[in-house]
């Protein structure tokens, strides 16, 4: 069984392979993907179409600045080319991610990618 970093390395490579389908195989059935920035999103059927736009709409790199583990949960710290850093915990039960939130600046990420900014 892959300990939870493992889990995560193999996350980041399919990330960046902006492979949804390998993503989304990383997932329990019923696992919840909460980005804070966004509302969450439940189920793996529901996390791979959120992988898939996203990858649709811009270029994402993920780069390992940490990646720590305690018990069944792994803590990454990355950043991206651009600039852009954040962090993300995933809680990992057999081998399946099982929760994950991530903490993230949507504001400067959509700058960097030179996407349509909110209307407040």
């Amino acid at each position: 069984m892959m300990s939870p970093k493992d889990v995560v390395h193999r996350w980041v490579e399919a990330f960046n392979r902006a492979d949804a389908d390998a993503l989304a195989a990383l997932y329990a059935d019923d696992a919840v993907n909460h980005q804070v920035a966004e509302s969450p999103v439940s189920g793996r059927a529901a996390i791979r179409r959120m992988f898939a736009d996203e990858f649709a709409s811009a270029d994402m790199v993920c780069l390992v600045e940490n990646l720590f583990e305690d018990g069944e949960w792994a803590m990454l710290e990355w950043r991206d080319p651009l600039g852009l850093r954040g962090c993300g915990f995933f809680h990992i039960v057999d081998g399946r991610i099982v929760f994950q939130r991530g903490y993230w600046d949507k504001l400067s990420f959509l700058r960097a990618q030179g996407l349509p900014l909110p209307n407040n």
